[in-house]
């Protein structure tokens, strides 16, 4: 997800996409980039927990970020950004993309 100067645009062009381009409900890869510490790794887990993901993470070269990647089955474009912006609103400095 790009930094952009208005979420709200951001999040109703990726719903058009996600409409056009699968069958819902679908398997969805997220991506998110946070500093590596455990508790901001957790928080991301916890939001996606009995969701039945699968989780991956790895540490950037030098240690000081992790990607943390999900692969979930979602029913649809408006649960996939509700997810989008709970990590947001709830892990400090994670970066989606």
């Amino acid at each position: 997800m790009s930094t952009t100067n208005d979420p709200e645009e951001f999040y109703a062009k990726l719903k058009k996409q996600l409409q056009d381009t699968a069958m819902w409900p679908s398997e969805y890869l997220y991506k998110f980039i946070v500093p590596t510490q455990e508790d901001k790794i957790q928080q991301i887990e916890d939001i996606f927990d009995n969701l039945g993901a699968v989780i991956e993470t790895k540490q950037s070269k030098n240690g000081k970020y992790t990607s943390v990647s999900i692969n979930v089955r979602m029913k649809n474009p408006d649960a996939v950004i509700a997810k989008y912006k709970e990590v947001a609103e709830k892990v400090e400095g994670v970066i989606s993309l």
